[in-house]
């Protein structure tokens, strides 16, 4: 059966289902010795204990998986951690969710706290050579970066959407990662923890300027995406059996386009110049507005159409968009 083609979906450590990408027998096998061996890593010290890496510090690593390094096995991780990888070969595929791509070479992918992901390792080919950064929520308290770690979005990426960089780019990129590493040797001082929080903000603001590039030289992509939220969007507030199953959210539209709710999140913030959520609130408004107007519809009709479970959150939700009631609305058109 080698060579075959089936199609299947990790949903949790125990289920598996068919679904809509494909993989080979070969690589089915390793997805299910990935299913038995869910590595959680809720430490640094978990991690390079796993890899085989010395401890440089509680709360953060610098680790080098090089061709004759640790060996990696195709498994199934369960992050506590906060990691950013670069990659600087082929070799493997990691797995976010119900996708499947290619990890390539020269680009950077990262996982948060609560993510679960599984890598598949090529064995046609050499081990692969990555640089990863891992680090602690532990380490942010009572640093700048704690502030700042909400912005930094793409920790909720999946791997399709990867960061792919230029040569100057990765340039950047390695050099933040081996200050992080040179610090780490460094003795203990009163300094050390704000030098090497302030290096992983650079690090991870260097990684927000060029996801913003990388946005930009994807923008006939992206518009594709918007046409087709709008046309998901259209459809599902012009149907009352979709309404009845609740407002429309940002995780659904994500979904639908096989993208994570944070990088949907994002490409619709920097293409439509509002978040999803107040996007998808304008859509419902002005729908709103046609029932209670063009259809003849009372509050209470308009409400359960859109959605809303109950005609008070409607309500609200009208005249905070628009500073009146749905009856004084009415009454003034």
């Amino acid at each position: 059966m080698y060579g075959k083609v089936v199609y299947v979906t990790i949903i949790s450590e125990k289920d598996t289902i068919f679904t809509d990408y494909n993989i080979s027998m070969r690589e089915f096998s390793y997805f299910c010795v990935m299913e038995k061996d869910t590595v959680i890593f809720n430490t640094v010290s978990d991690y390079c204990d796993y890899f085989g890496f010395g401890v440089q510090h509680p709360l953060v690593s610098v680790v080098r998986f090089t061709h004759d390094g640790p060996v990696v096995h195709s498994h199934s991780t369960k992050w506590g951690l906060y990691a950013l990888f670069l990659k600087q070969t082929k070799g493997c595929t990691i797995n976010y969710g119900k996708t499947r791509y290619d990890y390539d070479d020269q680009s950077v992918v990262c996982f948060g706290p609560g993510q679960i992901t599984q890598t598949i390792i090529n064995p046609d080919v050499a081990m692969p050579e990555s640089i990863g950064l891992i680090f602690h929520p532990d380490l942010l308290f009572r640093t700048s970066l704690a502030q700042k770690m909400r912005q930094y979005t793409f920790f909720g990426y999946e791997s399709r959407e990867a960061l792919h960089l230029s040569a100057e780019e990765r340039s950047n990129v390695e050099d933040c990662l081996n200050r992080i590493a040179k610090e780490l040797v460094h003795p203990v001082d009163k300094f050390s923890k704000s030098l090497i929080a302030s290096n992983i903000e650079l690090l991870l603001d260097y990684c927000l300027r060029y996801y913003s590039r990388q946005f930009e030289v994807r923008e006939v992509l992206n518009a594709g995406v918007m046409a087709k939220f709008d046309e998901l969007l259209d459809v599902y507030v012009n149907n009352p059996e979709a309404c009845a199953q609740g407002l429309p959210n940002v995780k659904f539209f994500a979904d639908s386009m096989a993208l994570s709710a944070n990088y949907f999140g994002d490409l619709v913030k920097r293409e439509a110049g509002v978040t999803a959520q107040d996007y998808i609130q304008d859509k419902l408004l002005v729908r709103a507005k046609s029932l209670l107007l063009n259809e003849g519809n009372n509050v209470s009709q308009t409400a359960y159409s859109l959605g809303f479970q109950y005609p008070q959150h409607f309500i609200r939700f009208f005249k905070r968009k628009t500073g009146v009631t749905p009856r004084e609305f009415i009454n003034a058109n």
